[in-house]
C-alpha cells in the first residue's frame, strides 16, 4: 500500500519497514494472508522464491526515505533465496530483482491509484511480469496484466470459469466462495493446472483429520465385520459339532438295536 513517509527525519542509512498504513479492513488482511499461505503451500518444498505482503519494496537507494517505496499487498519474486530473513524487499540488495508478480487488494479508497499510478510504476519501473488487482468486496473485480514483447502491459483475458492464468507462477487466480477465519466472502485463491484449489495449511490439516477419521472408521468397520465373521464361523462350528454329536448318538442307539447305521 502506498504512503508518504512521516519519518524523513531518520538518518539516511535507515529504512522504514512499516509503510504506516494498515490494510483497509479485516477482510483485506485475511485476503492477503490467504494468498501468502497458499503460494507457499503450492510451491512446497521449494525454497527458491520469496513471497510477502504489505511489505515495503525499496527501489531507489538515492531517495529511499521519501516516496520511492511501495508496499504491495502481495508479491512473489522467483529464483531467489527464500530462506533469508527480510524486513523489506530492497532491490539494490537483491541483485536488482523486482517482484515477478504483484497483487493489490483494492478498496474504494485505493482503486484509482491501483489502476493508474501503481500500474504504471509496476509496468515501467518494476517491469513486474504480471500485475493483478482485486477487491475482496467485489467478486467481479479481478483484473490482470502481463508484460508483452514491447515490455508494456496487455490485459490477461479470463477463461470460462472467470479465472486468470499466471504464466509466471503456472497457477490460476480465481475467486472461491467460502469461509476463512469465520468470515464468508469471495476470496482470491490459487488453482493448480488441473483446476484444483490450492488448499491452505489449515484446510490441508482439516482434510487430513477427516481422512484419518475415515480411516479409523473404516478400520473399525472392518474389525466389526471380522468379528461378525468370526462369530458366524464359531456358530457354524458349534452347529456342526452338535450335528456330529447327534449323529454319533443316533448311531450308538441303532447299534444297540442291532441295526448297522451304514445300511440305513
Amino acid at each position: 500500500m502506498e504512503t508518504l513517509s512521516p519519518y524523513l527525519e531518520l538518518p539516511k542509512d535507515e529504512l522504514i519497514y512499516d509503510d504506516g498504513e494498515p490494510l483497509e479492513t479485516n477482510r483485506h488482511r485475511i485476503a492477503m494472508n490467504v494468498l501468502i499461505d497458499s503460494i507457499y503451500q503450492a510451491f512446497l518444498p521449494r525454497q527458491d522464491f520469496f513471497a510477502g505482503g504489505n511489505m515495503c519494496v525499496y527501489y531507489s537507494a538515492k531517495q529511499r526515505m521519501n516516496r520511492d517505496f511501495r508496499g504491495p499487498d502481495f508479491f512473489v519474486t522467483l529464483n531467489v533465496d527464500g530462506t533469508l530473513d527480510r524486513k523489506a524487499w530492497i532491490v539494490w540488495q537483491e541483485n536488482g530483482r523486482y517482484p515477478d508478480i504483484i497483487v493489490e487488494l483494492m478498496s474504494d479508497y485505493t482503486a484509482n491509484v491501483d489502476k493508474t499510478d501503481k500500474k504504471t510504476l509496476y509496468e515501467q519501473i518494476f517491469k513486474t511480469r504480471e500485475y493483478y488487482i482485486y477487491d475482496p468486496y467485489d467478486a467481479t473485480s479481478l483484473q490482470g496484466w502481463r508484460l508483452n514483447g514491447q515490455q508494456t502491459y496487455s490485459e490477461i483475458l479470463v477463461d470460462q470459469r472467470g479465472w486468470l492464468f499466471s504464466e509466471t507462477l503456472q497457477l490460476y487466480l480465481g475467486t472461491w466462495e467460502g469461509k476463512v477465519l469465520n468470515e464468508s466472502a469471495f476470496w482470491l485463491r490459487f488453482y493448480d493446472l488441473q483446476g484444483n484449489l490450492v488448499l491452505l495449511p489449515k484446510e490441508e490439516a482439516e482434510i487430513e483429520h477427516q481422512r484419518a477419521n475415515s480411516e479409523r472408521q473404516r478400520a473399525e468397520t472392518e474389525r466389526q465385520q471380522a468379528e461378525m465373521e468370526r462369530q458366524r464361523a464359531d456358530t457354524e462350528r458349534r452347529r456342526a459339532e452338535a450335528e456330529k454329536q447327534r449323529a454319533d448318538l443316533l448311531a450308538e442307539k441303532l447299534k444297540e438295536l442291532g441295526v448297522d447305521p451304514n445300511e440305513i
